[in-house]
């Protein structure tokens, strides 16, 4: 099947198949472009023109959200390729952008002349169809196999025009496309309250089959308000929902009132890659309760329980490690980051099992002096659980675990802060380092590991003197550690007596075995 996609969408767009793997959107978009000059006996510039980066303009709006745990269906309605509907509907186009101090002089009459809610001016497609609006007409048009992949071609044709460093950027357009938008979304917002209450974009009503029929009757009312091919679609309900913010939401998608599809979460913290374990957890198990156990006191139960156990040092580690990605060197990197910083450290103590770049570096954050940075506290956990380091829980409380919980329960309770005050929060005393100490003023000393000179140089073990003899440095390291296990001796004599004339000449073996 996918090679079939990749043939028809190659055939629409004109580029080998090797572009589509390899390549991104603009290429295909500017070979349409083309495609379509030529057979109009067009000339598109064959100069790059890098346009300006600090040419901007102001892009689409986002309905305010009102946010709360919905315990009724709520139906959302979604404009069908919006972008690409108002380049077709009000012909945008760089071939059908006009001056307006030429609009006069062409003799051009009003009906044939459209002037974009951002001051640009265009000419109707009854004086010349643009090349864009005919290429996204062939691009959506109703095709059984390939259609989702040619849909996402054809919303690049938005982001080409608006690209201000690429081939053909044409901000005229791109701006006049989302003054469109912004204007169309807010004429919306004022049809469908006449009927209906609207949540930040969402259609509210009552019951889930109701909800879907009224969602419908919504869409072909206020499709009628806009010019064809301009359509609002009804999508799906959410029911529960519970709507934090804008962008960010969680609830079952219903699209058959039998069943529902799944749970969606959209900007919680479920499905972010860079939290621990124990956030994702911990948000996950609330959100169950909420939404399908309707269970909101359960909830904050589960997260009284959860706080009490990491304060308690009651916490499995492996929930509580983090990972970033290392993609630059330390130096290159203008911020002092916790992951960067821990990389450092770990190179110096072993270079060979060191993370590199490339590389995604797990840590925890460990109990450190009072005012110790969040770059210095990090650890790598294996060195942590061989080390019996104590992990610093009120960090975690306060930095990792508080704000995703006070996202969740701020919309359904007055005083979610309460949740990370009380007794559950109370924790077990561990001792800590202190920048009071004496020993902050005490430095490291490097000693030969064979005849404890001081030495400088932290990745040095051995003095210049001993540098030659390291084997027999070794077996009398060996030797000393294995009398202490046995306790005798005799054997640490007789293993000296052994090992040492094979290693050294007869006189210096003499000599050391006295």
């Amino acid at each position: 099947m996918f090679i079939y996609n990749y043939v028809e969408m190659a055939r629409v767009t004109g580029v080998p198949i090797s572009f589509l793997l390899a390549r991104g959107q603009s290429v295909k978009m500017l070979s349409q472009l083309l495609r379509k000059a030529r057979q109009r006996n067009l000339v598109i510039p064959n100069k790059k023109q890098a346009g300006s980066e600090q040419r901007t303009y102001e892009g689409a709006t986002v309905l305010e959200a009102r946010a709360g745990f919905h315990e009724k269906p709520i139906a959302t309605l979604d404009f069908a390729s919006l972008y690409p509907s108002i380049m077709m509907a009000y012909n945008f186009c760089y071939c059908t952008l006009v001056n307006p101090a030429k609009v006069s002089k062409l003799n051009l009459p009003p009906r044939h002349v459209n002037k974009s809610p951002s001051g640009q001016t265009f000419v109707t497609s009854n004086v010349q169809k643009g090349i864009l609006p005919e290429i996204l007409e062939e691009l959506l048009a109703d095709r059984k196999r390939a259609k989702a992949d040619l849909k996402i071609s054809a919303n690049s044709a938005y982001g080409f025009t608006g690209a201000t460093v690429g081939q053909l950027p044409c901000l005229e357009v791109s701006s006049s496309v989302t003054s469109y938008g912004r204007q169309m979304i807010e004429h919306t917002k004022k049809l469908v309250e006449d009927k209906f209450t609207v949540l930040g974009g969402y259609e509210y009503n009552a019951e889930k089959e109701e909800a879907m029929k009224l969602g419908r009757e919504a869409a072909d009312y206020i499709s009628r308000a806009f010019i064809k091919p301009i359509r609002l679609e009804f999508e799906k309900i959410y029911y529960p929902y519970l709507l934090i913010s804008k962008k960010r939401y969680a609830g079952f998608l219903w699209t058959n009132p039998d069943k529902h599809d799944k749970v969606d979460a959209k900007g919680i913290e479920t499905v972010q890659r860079d939290n621990c374990l124990l956030v994702k957890n911990l948000v996950s198990e609330c959100l169950s309760k909420i939404l399908v156990d309707r269970d909101v006191r359960g909830a904050v139960q589960y997260v009284k329980n959860t706080i009490s156990d990491l304060r308690l040092n009651r916490m499995n580690l492996s929930l509580l490690v983090v990972t970033k990605g290392l993609t630059k060197n330390g130096d290159d990197y203008k911020v002092k980051a916790a992951h960067v910083e821990l990389a450092e450290r770990m190179r110096k103590r072993d270079a060979a099992t060191a993370p590199s770049i490339g590389d995604r570096v797990p840590y925890v954050i460990i109990k450190a002096a009072k005012d110790a940075k969040a770059y210095e506290k990090s650890e790598d956990p294996i060195y942590v659980l061989e080390n019996n380091i104590p992990i610093d829980s009120q960090y975690c409380l306060d930095y990792q675990i508080s704000k995703p919980l006070l996202r969740i329960f701020e919309p359904i309770m007055k005083n979610a802060k309460e949740l990370l005050k009380g007794s559950h929060t109370r924790s077990i005393s561990l001792p800590t380092p202190s920048n009071s100490d004496i020993m902050k003023f005490a430095k490291k000393q490097h000693r030969c590991i064979g005849c404890r000179t001081p030495i400088s140089g932290s990745d040095r073990t051995l003095c210049n003197y001993c540098k030659g003899n390291e084997a027999a440095i070794n077996c009398r390291s060996m030797a000393k550690w294995m009398s202490y296990a046995l306790g005798s001796r005799s054997f640490l004599l007789l293993l000296l007596d052994s090992i040492l004339p094979h290693l050294l000449s007869e006189e210096e073996a003499s000599e050391r075995l006295g």
